[in-house]
């Protein structure tokens, strides 16, 4: 499969990166393009082919990936659209709030024909194998759902979902991210006030986090049922969990996450 980034920002360059370091593709299948070579250019040293021109990077490409903020989606469009293949070509947006009828009025030609068209919202973990992506299948057949599912599973796990649900995924997995590193730089701070180092605390902290989504992906517990292992009566978790229930921290994620929907 040969993949076209067109965009090189944050996300566009997390996904290029992830692709590429899952294995699942060859450096030479996949192009970035970007305005400016300087940015190209730590693409281009790990063997992915970079240009400054978008048509050059979507010509040939089975996949097309528009990964550029919003309000440049159309303009990008409106210029690789002529030279499009409709007929094996697949176009994917990664742009946050660009609908799928916005996209397909978008992909549209005068002959009324549309290529398999996907919203994909990822978030930056992309670029290292653990992106949570949610796929909508604006107008995609089964195989290129499949096709496209499959490219995503490289990277980390994928959802289908219906559009509508896209912002909810979005608070929960891509803002839901900064949320998680936010606990993780709160403990840390913790951790230096109990007498660690900041380096020390900070990895403690870490693979405590790594231990708790292991435990729950293996045996698809509850948190709460993996909770009651851990607090005896009158012991020092309960203890720590009424601390931080008294300052509102469960309140304080779910008012977080709904707030960023």
């Amino acid at each position: 499969m040969k993949i076209a980034v067109i965009g090189a920002g944050a996300m566009g360059g997390a996904m290029a990166e992830g692709f590429v370091h899952s294995g699942r593709f060859l450096p030479s299948d996949i192009t970035v393009s970007a305005p400016h070579e300087s940015t190209l250019e730590r693409f281009a040293a790990l063997g992915i082919r970079t240009t400054t021109d978008n048509r050059h990077a979507a010509e040939g490409a089975d996949v097309v990936i528009v990964a550029v903020k919003p309000w440049l989606v159309e303009n990008v469009i409106s210029g690789i659209k002529p030279m499009l293949d409709y007929s094996t070509q697949t176009v994917v947006s990664v742009a946050a709030g660009v609908s799928g009828d916005r996209l397909t009025a978008m992909l549209a030609k005068e002959d009324g024909s549309r290529p398999e068209t996907f919203i994909a919202i990822p978030n930056i973990a992309i670029s290292v194998g653990c992106s949570m992506t949610f796929i909508v299948a604006v107008n995609g057949d089964a195989t290129a759902t499949e096709n496209i599912e499959d490219m995503f599973n490289s990277v980390g796990s994928s959802l289908i979902v219906d559009e509508h649900l896209l912002g909810a995924g979005t608070a929960l997995a891509s803002c839901g991210i900064a949320y998680a590193m936010r606990y993780v730089r709160a403990a840390s701070e913790g951790g230096v006030e109990l007498g660690f180092k900041a380096g020390a605390a900070r990895d403690i902290v870490l693979q405590t986090v790594k231990g708790a989504v292991a435990l729950l992906q293996a045996n698809g517990n509850h948190p709460e049922a993996e909770i009651d292992k851990v607090t005896t009566p009158g012991g020092l978790t309960i203890r720590g969990l009424n601390e931080m229930e008294r300052a509102g921290f469960t309140n304080a994620v779910i008012r977080g996450l709904v707030g960023s929907k």
